[in-house]
């Protein structure tokens, strides 16, 4: 298990998924991560810092994002 920042790029509000992009990581987004239910949807704002646990380091269908920050 791996604990990483990224920045959150989209946010879908109707399955509670977001795409976003590993903090040194220019290149690659991530779609379709799971968002932990106890984050409010208003809090998914774009271009938030957000905390995402890895649970399979090589499989990021096995993630979900656990935290926003500022």
């Amino acid at each position: 298990m791996r604990l990483k920042k990224a920045i959150l790029k989209s946010f879908n509000s109707g399955d509670y998924t977001a795409t976003i992009q590993l903090s040194g990581s220019y290149k690659v987004y991530l779609q379709g991560i799971a968002v932990a239910r106890n984050i409010p949807a208003a809090e998914m704002a774009l271009g938030r810092k957000v905390a995402v646990i890895f649970f399979d380091e090589h499989n990021a269908r096995d993630a979900v994002v656990a935290a926003v920050y500022s």
